[in-house]
């Protein structure tokens, strides 16, 4: 009987490998070590690392060693182990920020092989790289994976203003592309922390905006959307001065933001309507 139960789960295991497997496009699977103690650290492990069609982590408490399943051509092994390390999760590769590993509940806190987080390892590498003073303006914009994703949002704002609906659909599926296209292993560690807590809202709200030529629905989600964009370029900055302002009268009179290139007022929420209603509230430099 006990032997009997123990090929039914070596089975289903077994079928749940291969099913993950055939929803995984272009799959490539490797092993890494990664450090914790239990099954709250596996839980935490694997839901960090996971991320529907794309990856599929799969931790043994025992051996410490993780079973890594990706689409090749939508992720790599270094952007699922950093996420897992923003977590509070140790690996050869990648090591939490002290911070985040010291609220891990205490029977989680397994016993640290190496001695520089992350995080500091990140900072060290970003001193070096603002020493390089020959550093040219196309590479500093190379540098710079966000780009793509402010000019797409400024593109949907732009188009709200004209009350295009048809237009911000447009330019919401250029967004979507954008983020889904941003290699999150090249940014700097603070950007990638704002990033991986902002993601899937980003891509919700850009979906509904894409999803409809409305644009009293599309200015709903152009709301939410404005403010996770605000908090990426609060932490990664742009080249130019970019200008967070303040419409009182939207949302039911309960006031909305945008962030815009220019410091002259052109109201999204508004259009034509009410075109220069609003202010300036604070510039991101």
């Amino acid at each position: 009987m006990k032997n009997s139960l123990k090929y039914l789960m070596i089975a289903f295991v077994m079928v749940s490998f291969i099913s993950c497997n055939a929803q995984i496009k272009n799959a490539k699977t490797e092993q890494i070590k990664i450090y914790g103690n239990c099954g709250m650290c596996k839980k935490t492990i694997e839901k960090a690392g996971n991320n529907k069609k794309v990856s599929q982590v799969d931790w043994d408490k025992d051996t410490k060693m993780a079973t890594i399943t990706y689409d090749a051509k939508a992720t790599n092994k270094d952007e699922i182990l950093k996420r897992i390390a923003l977590a509070g999760y140790d690996s050869d590769s990648f090591l939490a920020p002290n911070d985040v590993y010291e609220n891990l509940p205490g029977c989680c806190q397994y016993d640290r092989v190496a001695k520089t987080p992350i995080k500091e390892e990140m900072k060290s590498e970003m001193k070096m790289e603002a020493n390089h003073s020959d550093m040219t303006l196309t590479e500093m914009q190379k540098a710079n994976q966000l780009d793509a994703v402010y000019e797409n949002y400024f593109a949907i704002k732009d188009a709200l203003v004209k009350t295009d609906g048809n237009a911000a659909s447009a330019k919401a599926n250029e967004l979507l592309i954008s983020i889904n296209t941003l290699k999150m292993s090249e940014l700097k560690i603070d950007v990638h922390t704002v990033w991986m807590k902002v993601m899937n809202d980003l891509k919700a709200d850009a979906t509904l905006i894409y999803n409809s030529t409305d644009a009293k629905k599309q200015r709903a989600s152009f709301d939410t959307l404005s403010e996770n964009i605000y908090q990426l370029i609060k932490v990664s900055k742009t080249e130019t001065p970019v200008y967070y302002q303040h419409c009182p009268m939207a949302n039911d009179g309960k006031g909305a933001n945008w962030l815009s290139k220019e410091n002259t007022i052109k109201n999204p929420y508004y259009g034509s309507m009410m075109l220069s209603c609003g202010k300036v509230v604070e510039t991101i430099r």
